[in-house]
């Protein structure tokens, strides 16, 4: 409507006519826009306060502005406050206000006159920005770098934050809304004098009280009033730290040696440790060798583990120094970091600090325990735990095997037949062979839990003796039988026959009947040397001398004839 009628009236005087149209629906401006007023709070609707400003309209103003973030606001009817105008009046009637850029504002102005003297300005560190930190300076926010912290870099500023602090403003730039400060401006200039006057007095060997100031990794600067020292973590305590936090918080209180001074470079070394008793003196007769101890673990590495055996007193154990059974193991899969163990003392080098220590020994060997309970014949039980081309590895205690060797499955299969009777995993009883404590060694034996069916028959035999034998095989080389069904004997190709020309294997079958003669008895392998040859060259002999010799006019078919048929008659 307010349109239709700028439309019909003169449009000489349209301009003017148009303005004052604005300002009766508007109002006029008053230039309070970008100002700071003062308002009276009339009510609180809800979560904003409704302010009088002396203005048209009222302005309404969020309670959140009105406290610090989290706290609850403490504004009634009738407070009278300080307001930003960020616009007099928008086209809904309402001014537009704001305490926060009040604040903002008053800040401004107080912190502009303390930069032009010079002077420090308190504030708050609350946040974390790329490069450093945000700095609550009382309603405006400024810069501060991560250089300008401290005089030394620090690493955690946690204990820093939310605590007021002073601070030298290095730049303002009120158009572009940027503060830039530094804690470390201040600290170094409050320090300097403090700094020349400790330095002039300080000698090596003082005891100083002062204040953790930071913690590193690699020790703790303690604040001596005025100038820090460093405390290296390996001069806390006589005890092992892995870190100096363990020992130490910021802002504790601590008294320190002066264990090393720089004038040049005005470096302070300190140490807390030098002011207790060193525990290592007389540790020899404390920690006598072959002793038996019972330890902290307090740390572990690839070539053992340290054990603490008192505050202050360590000893290492060499990884082979710590299992009998787990070879090849990392420490850790063995001990855990704060494990309580019992260790022996195996040597002490006192002047170099150096301890010693065996695990396993304090346990026993297991393989003398093993013995004393099982002796050689005795019968075991265990699970195949593993299985090799050479014999079974069977589990007869926590951390111990005993194997028993492919030749000692079966008195009659062979070896190989025996094992793939085995699957890992079996529960098999076993008798124990040998046990070899000094190689770590135990022997089992299946077979053995059976007597030898072949052992009656290798009691009767005799080198020279005569036997019958039945063909099992023939080979290229020779031929294999048995005898009594249970002892395996072996003929080679040259000893199958006299005449050359009958040392052929193949005239033999398996299954047929041969007499041989026994040339070596092999008890172990439970196995015969056999020879055809032999018996039919001590026929020959024997014959010769029996029904004369070819000088006489008989031949040696004649003479072997006769002793065949004399020998033919007494088998009858």
């Amino acid at each position: 409507m307010a349109s239709a009628t700028m439309l019909d009236r003169p449009s000489s005087g349209g301009m003017e006519d148009f303005a004052a149209l604005l300002d009766e629906t508007l109002g006029p401006d008053t230039g309070f826009a970008g100002s700071v007023v003062t308002g009276r709070v009339v009510r609180i609707d809800d979560d904003v306060a409704v302010v009088d400003v002396g203005l048209k309209s009222e302005g309404r103003v969020p309670l959140r502005e009105f406290a610090p973030q989290g706290a609850k606001p403490e504004v009634k009817p009738g407070d009278t406050v300080e307001l930003f105008v960020e616009r007099y009046e928008d086209r809904d009637g309402t001014i537009v206000l704001s305490r926060e850029k009040a604040r903002r504002e008053e800040a401004w102005t107080n912190l502009e006159k303390l930069f032009q003297a010079q002077q420090r300005v308190n504030g708050t560190i609350f946040g974390r920005v790329k490069g450093g930190f945000t700095v609550d300076l009382g309603g405006a926010v400024a810069f501060l770098p991560g250089s300008q912290v401290d005089i030394r870099p620090v690493r955690d500023v946690g204990p820093l934050m939310g605590s007021p602090q002073p601070f030298q403003i290095l730049k303002m730039d009120r158009a572009r809304g940027n503060i830039v400060v530094s804690r470390r401006a201040v600290l170094e200039e409050t320090r300097a004098e403090q700094r020349s006057e400790l330095i002039q007095g300080l000698k090596e060997g003082m005891i100083l009280d002062g204040v953790v100031k930071n913690i590193t990794d690699y020790g703790a600067f303690v604040d001596l009033g005025g100038v820090d020292g460093l405390l290296h973590v390996t001069d806390i305590a006589w005890r092992r730290i892995n870190h100096p936090s363990e020992a130490l918080t910021i802002g504790q209180p601590v008294r320190v040696q002066v264990i090393r001074f720089n004038p040049e470079t005005q470096r302070i070394s300190l140490g807390m440790k030098q002011l207790a008793a060193d525990p290592w003196d007389g540790v020899a007769v404390k920690y006598p060798v072959n002793g038996k101890f019972s330890g902290r673990v307090t740390n572990i590495t690839d070539y053992g583990a340290f054990v603490e055996l008192e505050p202050g007193v360590e000893g290492l154990v060499h990884v082979s120094e710590m299992s009998w059974t787990k070879k090849n193991v990392h420490p850790g899969k063995i001990v855990a970091t704060s494990q309580e163990v019992d260790v022996l003392i195996l040597d002490v080098d006192e002047p170099k600090r150096r301890i010693s220590l065996g695990l396993k020994q304090a346990q026993g060997n297991p393989w003398e325990v093993f013995l004393e309970n099982n002796a050689p014949g005795s019968v075991v039980e265990g699970e195949i735990r593993n299985i090799t081309e050479f014999g079974l590895f069977i589990g007869i205690g926590p951390d111990l095997d005993g194997m028993v060797h492919m030749s000692d499955l079966s008195w009659d299969l062979p070896a190989e037949v025996a094992m793939g009777a085995y699957k890992k995993g079996d529960i098999v009883k076993a008798k124990v062979l040998d046990v070899d404590v000094e190689k770590e060694r135990i022997s089992l034996g299946i077979k053995q839990l059976e007597s030898d069916p072949a052992a009656e028959v290798l009691d009767k035999i005799r080198k020279g003796e005569v036997v019958t034998c039945t063909v099992t095989k023939v080979e290229a080389n020779g031929i294999e039988v048995k005898v009594d069904e249970v002892l395996t004997g072996f003929i080679r190709r040259a000893e199958l026959a006299r005449d050359r020309g009958d040392q052929r294997p193949e005239r033999f079958a398996v299954g047929e009947t041969v007499d041989a003669k026994v040339t070596a008895v092999d008890r172990a392998a439970r196995r015969l040397t056999l020879t055809i040859k032999g018996k039919e060259v001590e026929e020959e002999r024997q014959a010769m001398q029996e029904y004369g010799t070819s000088d006489s006019g008989a031949s040696l078919g004649d003479i072997l004839g006769a002793a065949i048929r004399r020998r033919n008659v007494g088998e009858e």
